[in-house]
């Protein structure tokens, strides 16, 4: 793993590590995550990618004409109760 240096304000740093505390995390793993879903890698892109491939190999569909609902069906709560 690299490692990066970065320059930022000293109040800056001081109110990320106070939110990152409150967040029981640390400044650098908030750095990595999201750099990661800014570069489009780890594990949430690579679960995205694994969402995508399910959903088009399903070939689910509503028709061709698409499903409608009506406003009373919709509202409809009696196979709830």
């Amino acid at each position: 793993m690299a490692n990066l240096t970065i320059s930022i304000p000293e109040a800056v740093l001081r109110k990320a590590r106070i939110k990152a505390l409150e967040h029981r995390t640390s400044v650098n793993a908030v750095l990595r995550d999201y750099l990661e879903r800014y570069a489009g890698v780890g594990a949430t892109a690579e679960a995205l990618a694994g969402f995508v491939e399910l959903a088009s190999a399903a070939h689910a569909s509503s028709g061709p004409g698409g499903r409608t609902w009506t406003r009373d069906e919709l509202d409809d709560r009696t196979n709830l109760r």
